[in-house]
């Protein structure tokens, strides 16, 4: 039975589409089938993440116009033989409904073990309406107040519209940030959002190389440890949370 999982935060800048990049690699090295469908209109940036952007030909644009079906619209990775991606419309202007991705999705599971939807930020309804159908929603924030509160507005919604099936990254954790007293401290993140931790994801130079050039991230790396571990846990396993120790 393939899953659904919708990526989302409350506020841009948060790393959101290096989350949904790096959590196909992840599971996409553990074998399993994995497609990611971005929706965040005219901001399109997957494709580089990915490693695909001379590949592109058709994407979710060329889906809701008629143009093609969703599986000429599908990129494989070249670097993850179990990925593929549907990118987002380069039209800030192209708009489609809850109802479609609904159908994309439906149909994908066909094929895909994991699907993950990669929502544009912020509390519009229509993040709201893509993201009911979702098995998971991982909600992401970094050690901000900011967007610590945004992240608490989303989840506060969601819980509104009775789904409980959130779990909580914190992205872009330095300690100094910590001990520079703008947040306390982790469980204060995870108090004020009101949702179950999944995964902590270090500040690390290594996720900015490997999106920048497309490429999966060193085996050594602190982020690559971190993605590791929550794709297993997005699978139900029980897996230690690999950076909280570094924030002693």
């Amino acid at each position: 039975m393939s899953k659904i999982i919708a990526v989302t935060s409350g506020k841009g800048g948060t790393g959101k589409s290096s989350i949904c990049a790096e959590l196909g690699f992840s599971l996409a090295k553990q074998g399993h089938r994995t497609l990611i469908i971005e929706l965040d209109f005219g901001l399109r940036c997957l494709d580089i993440m990915l490693g695909v952007k001379d590949d592109i030909v058709y994407d979710l644009g060329s889906v809701i116009e008629g143009k093609c079906d969703v599986y000429k619209a599908t990129t494989q990775v070249k670097l993850a033989s179990n990925l593929s991606i549907i990118c987002a419309p380069e039209d800030p202007f192209s708009k489609v409904d809850a109802e479609t991705i609904k159908n994309i999705c439906t149909e994908m599971r066909k094929y895909y073990e994991y699907i993950i939807v990669d929502t544009s930020a912020g509390t519009n309804e229509s993040v709201f309406d893509v993201v009911e159908q979702s098995d998971l929603i991982l909600i992401n924030t970094t050690p901000d107040p900011i967007c610590v509160r945004d992240a608490r507005t989303m989840s506060d919604e969601f819980y509104k519209r009775g789904n409980k099936k959130q779990r909580l990254i914190i992205n872009k954790v330095d300690p100094d940030i910590f001990r520079a007293d703008i947040i306390g401290d982790l469980d204060e993140i995870i108090d004020t959002v009101g949702v179950q931790l999944i995964g902590v994801i270090p500040s690390d130079p290594a996720i900015v190389i490997s999106t920048g050039k497309g490429i999966p991230l060193p085996s050594n790396s602190n982020a690559f440890k971190a993605f590791d571990a929550i794709s297993k846990r997005v699978k139900g396993e029980d897996v230690p949370l690999s950076f909280k120790v570094l924030l002693a």
